[in-house]
């Protein structure tokens, strides 16, 4: 067996001694036994958890129909985790950027002091908004506060917001409101309505709080309800309030969210990590894309490196070749793309993920026809091609280029073929119950040539 060395927080430690002594065991075998229940429970996990789930009235609510056809949105995780961005006191932090306080279980007194130094003075709202514009995304969702506590918003509730508590001082969440109107960009604001690091009552700090129902439920009612009363009242039509991480919340709790939402603006949508299946659509884990046609309206949430908050060391970037295939795949089986970016702490996006935003961008100035308002496509199951349909026509992605040039689709009917890009007719014929489009010597598009199939 190898010998690894892993560092792991005091606490933890101290807590597999207990187990070792209570077991009669080695630290060597708790520690053997939790990484393979771990382990086990992170692979067999659903990519959707019935309680992240759509409810069933919802499945044919004509309020989703701008999401339903919107199909592609920008995820924005900002906040001071981009200060430390992974490291904290010189040592580099495991996971994701966002979870660092969690991760490191800094003290509330230590993390706060961030605010202090947090002043984004690059951030520039209508380049924000018009890069996800540029992308094909129809619309964002920022964190408005994440499970570290800090708001992006003026809030009545807290001075521990950029508003109040950092030298910056404006709030961006009312300029990046004012930019989506002005461009054209629906906005939503994630929000954490569950962990609260920083709050006594919120749920995830267990090294300075004491964890309490009693607490928790005064936090729900107290905090969160009226701070969701200030996104929905202060910032114009919002078009998502995009809950996260539901945990422990009771149905009762998810319901009242719920209703507190659709009361103030029966418009906007509230995303399935609300909890307990209430969601106005369902939430996928995280980068998780489902393996066949779902009969639900969904999204997955995904990001374009390894983190959501900014990260200093991470550098493994997705190509914009397996983004754009991510997202025809999602689209493909009724789902939409909500792709992430992580910001650094002076408001800078990073730019690996400008660079395959813009390229996404400009597949879809060319082929966005093939994603927007369709729905799933007749063929599925299939590795090289993946199909969407609009009306009477169908639209051919092609992963794979055939060898010999020649596609063949079963179960597919049609009397003409296209490139999409170009409008360049491709010879077909029937071949028993196959369709059968003679291809141009080469791909028009290396991600994902679209054929339109009429």
């Amino acid at each position: 067996m190898e010998d690894l060395t892993v560092a792991i927080p005091e606490r933890l430690a101290e807590a597999m001694r207990e187990m070792a002594t209570e077991q009669n065991a080695t630290i060597s075998d708790v520690a053997t036994l939790l990484l393979r229940r771990g382990y086990d429970q992170t692979v067999s996990r659903l990519v959707f958890d019935p309680a992240r789930g759509q409810r069933p009235e919802a499945r044919t609510d004509p309020r989703l129909d701008w999401w339903r056809a919107a199909k592609f949105g920008l995820f924005i995780h900002w906040g001071l985790y981009a200060i430390p961005a992974g490291i904290w006191k010189g040592r580099a932090i495991p996971g994701i950027g966002e979870w660092i306080m969690q991760r490191a279980e800094i003290p509330v007194a230590e993390y706060e002091q961030l605010a202090k130094e947090f002043n984004p003075v690059k951030f520039d709202a209508a380049g924000w908004v018009a890069l996800a514009k540029a992308a094909g995304m129809k619309y964002i969702v920022i964190t408005s506060k994440h499970h570290d506590g800090f708001c992006l918003f003026k809030s009545a509730q807290t001075n521990y917001s950029i508003v109040d508590a950092t030298p910056f001082g404006r709030d961006v969440l009312a300029e990046l409101a004012a930019e989506c109107r002005k461009q054209g960009v629906r906005l939503g604001f994630y929000y954490s309505q569950t962990q609260d690091w920083h709050h006594p009552g919120g749920d995830g700090n267990d090294w300075d709080f004491i964890p309490s129902a009693a607490a928790f439920a005064d936090y729900i009612d107290n905090y969160v309800k009226p701070q969701v009363i200030e996104l929905l009242t202060n910032y114009g039509p919002i078009a998502v309030i995009w809950f996260d991480t539901p945990k422990g919340i009771s149905r009762a709790q998810s319901e009242s969210l719920l209703e507190l939402v659709h009361n103030i603006q029966p418009d906007c949508l509230v995303c399935g990590r609300l909890g307990n299946g209430l969601g106005d659509y369902a939430s996928a884990g995280d980068n998780r894309i489902p393996g066949e046609l779902t009969d639900l309206d969904w999204e997955t949430p995904a990001t374009i490196n390894d983190t959501w908050g900014f990260k200093v060391n991470d550098h493994n970037w997705k190509s914009s070749t397996e983004l754009i295939q991510k997202l025809v795949d999602i689209v493909s089986k009724g789902g939409n793309y909500l792709l992430n970016v992580g910001p650094t702490a002076e408001g800078v996006i990073p730019q690996p993920s400008v660079e395959r935003l813009q390229e996404m961008g400009r597949w879809m100035a060319a082929n966005g026809e093939s994603v927007y308002g369709t729905k799933p496509g007749p063929v599925q199951g299939r590795e090289d091609i993946r199909t969407a349909r609009a009306g009477e026509r169908v639209y051919l992605h092609l992963f794979t280029w055939p060898a010999d040039g020649l596609l063949r689709v079963e179960g597919l009917t049609g009397d003409s073929a296209r490139l999409l890009a170009n409008g360049v007719a491709l010879p077909v014929t029937r071949d028993d119950s196959s369709l059968l489009i003679q291809l141009p010597a080469a791909p028009v598009d290396a991600a994902d040539t679209v054929i339109v199939v009429e």
